[in-house]
């Protein structure tokens, strides 16, 4: 641990993320309160907020990873947060001069530019840290999201309340500013001369056909699209179990999300050393095991003493799956490939989860709140079992 806490590439990227977070979550509850005082409320509006989020994943997370393959990473990263604090400026001043819609492109252009960041510091990941530290390494990264999940809402919601909306962009520019200034204390990542000449249509066919081939990756890919469908269909409905099962307030779901957050923290310390010695197949497999139980637990209980700690071993879960995928994807696939491949990640679990929060509403009114979590379960234990196709090379 100590030598991993030396690197110098680590010790960058772990403080980079953390500005980064921290503009992020500035950004979140920014943009969310000041929509609700410029649309009184609007669902509609609120909505887009999410929309513009998550749309660019779907969009350029393919695409980005595999200009991440082609491109220098470090300038890449230096590049992508300059532009982010760039365009923010530009949508403060078009705030000030009344076309206060043009808040939404700050999470739109935020979300467009990660997909583009983000790989580039796996492979810088790749290329500087021992692969016997990469799993501790992921896992501390996974321990500060967890971190940022607990205190960035209320780090942003105090900026906002206190300071405003313009104000709020400016510090989120200047976040942006400086981490791209600390990314200069990178060492130098030059592409090889077949690398950055490869036009972007070889790169992204050729990426396909890797991940194709590969049986470990088909497997796990199919794992991920079946396990996010089936978390998407109870996602929505959280919030039923609160009023309909523990018959409480739903004001109250921000407490058990405080829970998740707690155990996605837990959980990224404790797989430090557990995922090094297990089977990727075999993590992802007792973890589908564990998900469907606290799911069907979390169904059938009316008392808030027993769900309220299940939210927490949620977290401490989804955390040993988050850490159990991330690591072999450093680790096994060669370099060349890492962007393309971690950009295949995202898509395929984001949208397995939105058609199930697009089904959820639906079977519920024609199921009612516990069949619907049942089905959940199913596809749960499925994914549980293909997990045991899965075959690791060198993990």
């Amino acid at each position: 641990m100590k030598e991993l806490l030396k690197n110098k590439v680590f010790q960058i990227i772990m403080a980079t993320d953390t500005i980064q977070q921290m503009s992020i979550w500035v950004r979140n509850m920014a943009v969310l309160f000041f929509v609700i005082e410029q649309t009184d409320a609007d669902p509609v509006a609120i909505s887009l907020i999410t929309i513009f989020e998550y749309l660019p994943i779907f969009v350029f997370s393919y695409f980005g990873g595999a200009m991440a393959d082609k491109w220098n990473p470090k300038k890449t990263m230096i590049i992508g947060d300059s532009l982010s604090a760039l365009s923010v400026l530009v949508i403060l001043f078009l705030i000030m001069q009344g076309y206060w819609q043009a808040v939404f492109a700050a999470t739109l252009v935020s979300s467009i530019v990660t997909q583009f960041s983000a790989p580039s510091s796996v492979i810088m990941f790749k290329r500087n840290i021992d692969e016997h530290l990469i799993t501790p390494a992921i896992s501390i990264s996974q321990s500060m999201l967890s971190l940022y999940l607990i205190v960035g809402p209320i780090i942003g919601t105090f900026l906002y309340e206190t300071l405003g909306i313009q104000a709020s962009l400016t510090i989120i520019a200047a976040m942006f500013f400086i981490s791209s200034m600390v990314q200069f204390m990178l060492p130098n990542s030059p592409r090889n001369a077949e690398q950055a000449n490869a036009t972007v249509m070889h790169q992204l066919k050729d990426g396909l056909v890797y991940i194709i081939h590969d049986q470990g990756l088909r497997v796990l890919f199919t794992v991920l699209a079946i396990f996010g469908f089936a978390t998407g269909l109870i996602q929505p409905l959280t919030v039923f179990i609160l009023t309909e099962r523990l018959g409480i307030d739903a004001q109250n779901l921000q407490w058990f999300y405080a829970l998740s957050g707690v155990g996605l923290l837990v959980g990224a310390i404790l797989s430090m050393t557990i995922v090094n010695k297990l089977k990727t197949s075999t993590v992802l497999f007792l973890c589908m095991v564990v998900f469907a139980a606290l799911t069907a637990t979390e169904a059938f209980s009316t008392l808030v003493y027993i769900t309220a700690p299940l939210y927490f071993l949620s977290g401490v879960t989804t955390a040993f799956v988050q850490v159990a995928i991330s690591s072999p994807l450093i680790k096994t696939v060669p370099e060349e490939y890492v962007g393309r491949v971690n950009g295949m990640v995202s898509p395929l679990l984001i949208g397995g989860l939105l058609i199930g929060a697009a089904l959820s509403g639906v079977l519920m009114k024609e199921l009612s709140l516990i069949p619907v979590y049942l089905i959940s379960v199913f596809f749960i234990l499925l994914s549980g079992m293909i997990c045991r196709l899965y075959k690791e090379t060198g993990n």
